[in-house]
């Protein structure tokens, strides 16, 4: 149970290491290592919110530069309040019941 915890954890809260590819291949090391099949559905929610704050941020950042940085000063907030939100909403998720996958709300599901 304690491992399921932490890995479910590590593998939605790697994203606060950077928004980078090491981010993201943290929860695809624990989906190819793991075989507790919470832990990889939680490993794959987190690789699919990785691919989707890149998405979303591509998007604002086109949106700031088309619009001379106006859109910028309101999505680029908002962006970050739902991304950090909602990883902090998925972290108490897996610590207070490790054994349901979380499921992110308002993504596309590539994996």
């Amino acid at each position: 149970m304690d491992k399921r915890k932490l890995l479910s954890a590590l593998s939605h809260g790697a994203i606060f290491f950077s928004t980078t590819i090491v981010s993201v291949g943290i929860p695809i090391a624990v989906w190819f290592v793991s075989d507790d099949s919470v832990v990889r559905e939680n490993a794959k929610e987190s690789i699919n919110f990785h691919i989707n704050v890149w998405f979303y941020g591509a998007i604002i950042a086109a949106l700031t530069f088309l619009t001379f940085g106006l859109l910028g000063l309101i999505l680029a907030p908002i962006g970050y309040l739902i991304h950090w939100g909602l990883t902090v909403l998925a972290l108490l998720q897996v610590f207070g019941n490790s054994d349901q996958p979380y499921r992110y709300p308002f993504i596309f599901r590539i994996l």
